[in-house]
């Protein structure tokens, strides 16, 4: 295994790997998603787009098993400025960790560690002050959620993260099963760097 940050050129080239791994990852819960490659495709464009983005992958030889992306939270404010809406922190002082999906036969290895010390050392090395990052919500009494879910919360506090209270955004998408898209409340966690 090898984890290691890519940027630039190496980062696009590993965007539609990045786009699968997020749709079979993704599909379970918490969030259920239905997703396919173009939406994915246009999704991972504002990591193509940005000078100052990271794509940390975790890779099983060539093969990408594992990938956490990172950007100014500012480049993602028509998405998040409501959620920050009231709060005392400037958008242009923060680094939004995006997603990390890694398959489920590579966790509790310590990549979820290495996504985050990564990223959270690229934003220091930008002079980002914070570091925040969003997680959706669902009810406990999902029909969906497995008797066996564990939530990262512990995992992210020990990290030095905390939700911010009334700071959530609300995202659109099909859940598995479900004819059309419906909005799901995605609660943000925040640190200081």
């Amino acid at each position: 295994m090898e984890v290691r940050a890519l940027t630039g050129d190496a980062l696009e080239a590993a965007l539609d790997d990045v786009a699968r791994l997020r749709i079979e990852v993704f599909r379970d819960w918490p969030y259920l998603y239905d997703g396919d490659l173009a939406y994915e495709r246009a999704y991972l464009q504002a990591y193509r787009k940005s000078d100052r983005a990271i794509l940390v992958g975790a890779f099983d030889g060539a093969e990408l098993v594992g990938a956490s992306t990172g950007a100014p939270l500012a480049e993602h404010a028509d998405d998040f400025a409501a959620a920050f809406g009231g709060q005392s922190y400037d958008l242009n002082d923060i680094f939004y960790c995006a997603e990390s999906v890694l398959l489920p036969g590579y966790r509790g290895q310590g990549i979820g560690h290495q996504f985050f010390d990564l990223r959270e050392a690229h934003a220091r090395a930008l002079g980002f002050t914070h570091s925040a990052f969003c997680g959706v919500v669902r009810p406990d009494d999902h029909p969906e959620r497995p008797e066996s879910y564990r939530a990262l919360d512990a995992f992210w506090r020990a990290r030095g993260y905390a939700p911010l209270e009334g700071a959530v955004a609300q995202f659109s998408w099909k859940d598995l099963g479900e004819a059309d898209e419906t909005l799901k409340p995605l609660q943000f966690w925040i640190r200081a760097l």
